[in-house]
């Protein structure tokens, strides 16, 4: 039995994170599997999912979000959550200083190879926006 629950996440719920993260850097979005891949020039490092926002984590990362109480992303009710993908605080999410210093350290996650990814971004073509 397949999932029902949609990865979509709101268009202004997708602007409103890209807008947060400007200071990272080159940062495009790209739908993928019904939500969205964020990527930073090529690292792939955070999902946008049923309007929140997901950072790549590791070993090393994956406390300060478990400390915080966040879950990990689980794109299927039916399967295990992944634990390379975990959700931002809201405060986190909402300061835009904090979110782009946790963002940081997920595209250095991503960087490192920390689990997989997919292709990057596409270099033109909808779905895909640059700040």
């Amino acid at each position: 039995m397949k999932s029902t629950r949609s990865l979509r996440s709101s268009p202004a719920f997708e602007r409103f994170v890209l807008d947060q993260l400007a200071e990272l850097g080159p940062v495009t979005s790209r739908k993928m599997f019904g939500g969205v891949g964020v990527y930073c020039g090529s690292a792939f490092f955070a999902i946008i999912a049923h309007d929140e926002l997901f950072l790549k984590v590791d070993a090393e990362t994956r406390e300060d979000y478990e400390r915080a109480g966040m879950h990990a992303f689980r794109p299927f009710v039916e399967r295990p959550p992944s634990k390379t993908y975990y959700c931002v605080p809201v405060g986190v999410l909402e300061s835009g200083p904090e979110l782009v210093a946790w963002a940081r350290k997920a595209v250095a996650v991503a960087a490192r190879g920390g689990g997989t990814a997919p292709a990057g971004p596409r270099r033109s073509g909808s779905g895909s926006r640059q700040q």
